[in-house]
């Protein structure tokens, strides 16, 4: 099921789409043909102060007008146009990809800790949750993600991923499981700072769901990843954890295990635990998120899907398979396996 991938230049050079766009299509067979996407950071150098919004418009519908007027009351927008697409013979267009640079006024979230990226997740939600025939697929700084229904080749090549030039790159082959293959389900999944692509299945997305609502997201997508990104924003953004604690939130350790532990240890976890039992996620599945500053990696706690990780000189890479990680660097310096519970965080350099 899935295949995922994630690679970080801890110095911030640049990689075009190229060798991702290779290491995706080693993993062709963990895909059905019906979903595949990248996320790239540092793509938009030229409006890397205001917030790139990705949105695609339904054919059937006009929805401009809508999100036009909703965004004219929430700030300016610099420059809009149509996402460069290049048509593929084994791909069949059922939207147009838009982009807007958007600048939010923040004097209308007083009194916010947030106020830019509290307007730009209302904003997220207004749109995706109506029915104009709009959805906001990622809405970050300098941050793009492009997806659509078909095979990894196929997408990268109707958006030309090569042309694009990114300091962390995600992807992900999707292999559709329960949701119909529409343009916005496939991964990665992404709010303001945060993008997420993972393999596997949430058992626990009903609570998950109904835990992250009561906090004023909206989840209109039907997809574990964005209920994965709603509740790093939670944890990270509006709770302040550290990345380490909210991983052990999401993903924490068996009562069992927490007993064993020294006191301070078990303390801290049974804290943990009691306070974000509802964002637990059960079931089988490997996460790979990435903000401006960072990429992570963790896994259920049986470790259930798989999770490699390579180490080449300032790159990280996460992957699903190793074969992957060799296709965009055959000389790979370390190959690891992460124990389960074992997270992987590697951070961009100062």
């Amino acid at each position: 099921m899935c295949g995922i991938f994630g690679v970080m230049d801890k110095r911030r050079q640049m990689m075009d789409g190229s060798g991702i766009r290779q290491a995706l299509s080693m993993m062709n067979e963990r895909g059905s043909g019906e979903g595949a996407g990248y996320a790239a950071y540092g793509i938009y150098p030229d409006y890397q102060d205001c917030y790139a919004l990705h949105v695609f418009f339904d054919n059937a519908r006009d929805g401009k007008a809508v999100v036009d007027a909703t965004l004219e009351q929430w700030g300016t927008v610099e420059h809009n146009e149509a996402i460069p697409t290049y048509d593929q013979p084994n791909l069949r267009a059922t939207c147009t990809p838009w982009r807007y640079f958007f600048r939010p006024d923040p004097s209308l979230a007083p009194g916010s800790a947030s106020p830019e990226k509290d307007i730009i997740t209302s904003l997220v939600m207004q749109i995706n949750a109506g029915s104009n025939g709009a959805q906001v697929i990622s809405s970050g700084k300098n941050v793009g993600v492009f997806k659509a229904g078909g095979w990894p080749e196929d997408v990268a090549d109707y958006y030309r991923i090569e042309d694009y030039e990114g300091y962390i790159w995600l992807a992900h082959n999707r292999y559709t499981t329960n949701n119909p293959g529409k343009w916005e389900r496939p991964d990665p999944f992404n709010l303001h700072d945060w993008s997420v692509v993972e393999n596997g299945k949430i058992t626990s997305y009903g609570t998950n769901r109904r835990y992250i609502e009561s906090f004023g997201y909206t989840c209109s997508m039907s997809t574990d990843s964005e209920i994965i990104t709603y509740l790093i924003d939670l944890l990270v953004r509006r709770h302040g954890l550290d990345i380490n604690l909210a991983i052990r939130a999401l993903s924490p350790p068996f009562w069992e295990d927490i007993d064993l532990m020294p006191k301070a240890e078990q303390d801290l976890n049974r804290a943990l635990r009691l306070a974000y039992g509802s964002a637990t996620m059960n079931g089988p599945f490997t996460v790979v998120a990435a903000n401006p500053d960072m990429m992570v990696g963790f896994t259920d706690r049986g470790k259930l899907r798989p999770m490699v990780v390579g180490e080449c000189g300032d790159r990280l890479y996460i992957s699903s398979e190793e074969a992957a990680i060799r296709a965009m660097e055959p000389g790979v310096e370390s190959i690891t396996t992460p124990a389960a519970g074992e997270p992987v965080i590697g951070r961009v350099a100062p």
